[in-house]
């Protein structure tokens, strides 16, 4: 039994002997003390007013003079109104940190023999990923690194989009333009030279739009006669045909895209077990169609179309099937759902998507559901809002996006002016400079995209991002980093603390009991996380756990200690949360170094 189990167990005695009633475990819950009261785990007796019979405090003071006098953990406690705040024996602690120490693995929960698909990125091939994309990619990989963590087996997924007319539009413009251009002859990357061509495009149909108007036709005439628009929609036919030449260009032009895509995808350090292609799943979903008709689910309207209603749902009714048997996207998703479960039999289904699509994902889930899919409970959209920068909102077509790849380098660029500025690199070789400037500035602009709930829309400020000081990824790994080095003195010096006994340990400080609290927190913040979809929950407790050691190490002094048994045990603490900072970080993608 752990001190908290002994905790609660004590509770549900006093409550026993005191007010003759009895509490399930479930019942009675231990929140840590606020920093301003003594203590360490608070119990709240509000809602055990009507059983106690008395007041808030009298019901406070009778259950903690019962836990001091039986429950050896606690060695004193404080009431403030109807909080009992509970202070522990020290010897709880060190014991405590000694389990935590000996422990091989730090966050990682044992498998729960459950598979868990996540998939994110979904790029389409007609131009580079974008900051919007960064956002995604970081929480995607981070999601799934957490859910792994908490003893899921975990598949990550990216459906590329690489079909359909915003393609074709890149391809025609490339046709008009493109005078054989090529990566390597252009010294373009390939997502970036497709890219080129989607923005050609919309200039050229928005001069065609102008010169349409001009001859008299209204805006509304003009956006759909462009010619060079109707020879997109014409180039989607012809692929859909299989015509050799359009399906030729197709294929080479998605090549090049998809280096891009691998160049950027390795340096952001993020990676994927399957990809799937809307080019193979375009055309599924029609015999779900056919199964949602025959139970039931599905209804035809006299035109042929095929609808759910989903009104008791609280949506409304949606089409499934055009009247001419082409399928729309809900058709294709659908199929996609199945073929997932196919191949991997998952239990759960994580998409992360933009909120832009949440009515989408809110009538697939409830449409999978009604069809009785085993896996339906476990479809859950991960919805994000947008990221702004400073200057405003982007938009591909117009060649106004903030590109990744460039974003990145300037992130990079950013910390290698920062990082000389404060003098961090002495010592340092040009190669070594180099990595650690690639470390924070990725560092930088995943902990601060990763920071806030997906949910909220955000501003990017990328000077912001890269302080060193307050709440940000290059602070967390500028901690570990000083940790690093008051390991590598300890070993220099010969502090034996890699299997130490703290059983000489007679008297620990408040900011190390607190210390060990945060330390043990860490797998409650990654159940919690895995639980919500959450990241920003483990860069919150990562920015205070490296808060917390600072306030340590400001407060205690580590090699002026003259009790080899503190000075071991000191040391030991720097080593759990360094080793703590680093596999927290991991999980949000997030490299640290040993050296700063």
């Amino acid at each position: 039994m752990n001190f908290q189990e002994s905790i609660i167990k004590g509770i549900q005695l006093a409550f026993q002997n005191i007010f003759n009633h009895e509490l399930s475990e479930e019942q009675i819950s231990l929140s840590p003390t606020k920093k301003e009261f003594e203590g360490s785990y608070t119990f709240v007796v509000f809602p055990f007013l009507k059983i106690s019979q008395t007041t808030p405090e009298n019901t406070a003071n009778q259950i903690g003079d019962y836990l001091k006098a039986n429950v050896p953990a606690v060695s004193d406690y404080n009431v403030v109104k109807g909080f009992l705040n509970l202070v522990l024996n020290e010897r709880v602690w060190l014991d405590l940190f000694q389990k935590l120490y000996s422990t091989d693995s730090v966050g990682q929960y044992p498998s729960n023999g459950q598979k868990v698909m996540v998939e994110y990125s979904s790029p389409n091939t007609n131009k580079p990923l974008h900051l919007g994309h960064l956002r995604n990619n970081f929480l995607g990989y981070s999601v799934a690194e957490i859910l792994k963590a908490y003893g899921y087996d975990v598949i990550k997924a990216n459906l590329v989009n690489d079909r359909g007319i915003h393609i074709c539009k890149s391809m025609v413009a490339y046709q008009h333009f493109g005078n054989g251009e090529t990566p390597t002859s252009s010294g373009l990357k390939g997502d970036h030279l497709a890219g080129k061509y989607y923005v050609k495009f919309d200039v050229e149909y928005k001069a065609q739009i102008k010169n349409l108007i001009a001859e008299g036709q209204s805006e509304e005439e003009a956006k759909k006669n462009a010619p060079i628009l109707l020879e997109a929609q014409e180039m989607l036919r012809q692929w859909e045909a299989g015509d050799e030449e359009v399906v030729s260009l197709w294929k080479q032009m998605n090549a090049w895209v998809y280096e891009g895509f691998d160049a950027t995808y390795k340096r952001m350090g993020v990676d994927f077990d399957k990809f799937y292609y809307e080019s193979n799943t375009y055309l599924l979903g029609k015999d779900i169609v056919e199964e949602g008709l025959a139970k039931g689910v599905f209804f035809k309207k006299e035109n042929g179309s095929v609808w759910v209603d989903l009104t008791e749902e609280g949506l409304d009714e949606k089409l499934v099937l055009r009247g001419d048997g082409t399928s729309v996207y809900i058709t294709q998703d659908m199929g996609t759902a199945d073929l997932k479960y196919k191949d991997f039999a998952i239990d759960k289904s994580v998409y992360v998507v933009g909120n832009e699509q949440d009515y989408h994902f809110d009538v697939l889930f409830k449409i999978m559901r009604k069809l009785g899919r085993s896996y339906g409970p476990g479809l859950y959209h991960l919805s994000y809002g947008m990221v702004d920068l400073p200057t405003g909102k982007m938009k591909s077509r117009e060649g106004t996006v903030v590109d990744a790849d460039d974003l990145i380098q300037e992130m990079i660029e950013t910390a290698e002016h920062h990082t000389k500025e404060l003098g961090k690199i002495e010592g340092f070789t040009n190669e070594q400079a180099k990595e650690l400037y690639e470390i924070l500035g990725l560092g930088a602009l995943k902990y601060f995209l990763l920071k806030v709930d997906p949910k909220k829309r955000m501003l990017f400020n990328p000077q912001e991002s890269i302080e060193f000081q307050g709440y940000t990824g290059p602070f967390v790994q500028y901690s570990h980093a000083r940790i690093a080095a008051i390991l590598r003195k300890a070993e220099q010096i010969g502090v034996d603390f890699q299997a130490p006994d703290f059983s000489n340990v007679h008297e620990i400080a408040e900011s190390e009991t607190a210390l060990i609290q945060i330390l043990n927190d860490f797998d409650r913040k990654i159940k919690l996380a895995a639980e919500e979809f959450a990241p920003s929950i483990i860069a919150q407790y990562l920015f205070d756990l490296a808060k917390e050691y600072n306030r340590f190490y400001a407060d205690l002094p580590i090699f002026h200690e003259k009790d080899q048994a503190i000075q071991a045990f000191r040391v030991a603490l720097s080593a759990q949360t360094a080793k703590t900072i680093k596999r927290g970080m991991s999980l949000l993608g997030i490299q640290v170094p040993e050296r700063m």
